[in-house]
């Protein structure tokens, strides 16, 4: 598996202390009594693969800009609101796509394959822990790297579309300025104006990432799928998340009602700092892999 061996890319990683002595033989005590244990990851844990996340302080998208992600109602509402999404979202693609696995996501993938981690949940939407070689995994949110058909259901791959765009929009060119966590970037309307989208090649139907927008909600299935590992599971590890989003958080109030123990790794306040048993405000990258 290919993986960023560089220094970790920190342009979008919130300032924080190095990690403390005491913080590290807190977790490594947690991981070393936990026999399954349940990680749910957030945007930092890819992070330092030069991917931005939302709501950190200084460096989120949020914080630097007045960009809002796209709506699940608005998606499906308006052809122009599609065709804004995926002029922004073709140019950023290439970018986006070739974000590597950081050190955050191979310890994840080492603790599963020596049989520490029961289930890997991601509220990412990033492929990277798919990258990392993970394989108990749930992606909460889906993933960019996967289109589905609106009509029919028909699955294609992201980079097949990608071919499919350039065919449709051969002279059509545009500068990109920033990269958002879903791979989104910055244009102007006059730039998207002539983009042209391809509809499904199998009923013409409208084409969506395949995730979960803001305003959508998780299928009742993946739901229950998760509630399911997190029963078989003994304690929580919440890594690069501010569990904001309730689709999220509703496992971490799970977790806390089976009184198992959870651990948040996250730079900043979280919806469970009250009630977690550890809380370490450090950056991912740098924390697990000095747990073993």
């Amino acid at each position: 598996h290919v993986v960023s061996r560089s220094s970790p890319d920190l342009t979008f990683v919130p300032e924080c202390l190095p990690a403390d002595p005491g913080e590290i033989k807190e977790l490594q005590h947690f991981i070393s009594r936990s026999k399954k244990l349940f990680v749910m990851t957030g945007a930092g844990v890819s992070t330092e693969s030069g991917i931005p996340d939302y709501r950190s302080e200084g460096v989120g998208l949020y914080a630097r800009t007045d960009r809002r992600p796209v709506q699940h109602g608005e998606f499906l509402r308006s052809a122009r609101a599609r065709q804004r999404y995926w002029a922004r979202n073709f140019v950023g693609w290439p970018q986006f796509s070739s974000r590597l696995p950081n050190v955050a996501h191979l310890v994840l993938r080492d603790w599963e394959q020596h049989g520490k981690l029961h289930w890997l949940v991601t509220q990412n939407v990033d492929a990277l822990h798919g990258k990392a070689g993970s394989q108990r995994l749930t992606e909460l949110h889906g993933c960019t790297h996967r289109v589905s058909c609106l009509g029919c259901g028909d699955q294609t791959s992201r980079s097949e579309l990608q071919e499919r765009f350039a065919a449709l929009n051969p002279t059509w060119k545009a500068e990109a300025f920033g990269v958002a966590p879903d791979g989104d970037v910055f244009l102007t309307d006059d730039q998207v104006r002539t983009f042209q989208v391809p509809a499904c090649s199998k009923c013409g139907g409208i084409l969506k990432p395949d995730v979960t927008f803001f305003g959508d909600t998780v299928s009742r299935e993946k739901v229950n799928f998760v509630h399911q590992r997190l029963a078989e599971s003994d304690s929580m590890l919440v890594a690069g998340s501010s569990m904001q989003v309730y689709s999220g958080y509703r496992f971490a109030l799970a977790a806390r009602e089976k009184r198992l123990p959870i651990a948040v790794l996250n730079i900043g306040p979280t919806r469970l700092d009250h009630f977690a048993s550890l809380k370490l405000n450090s950056r991912c990258g740098e924390l697990l892999p000095l747990i073993n």
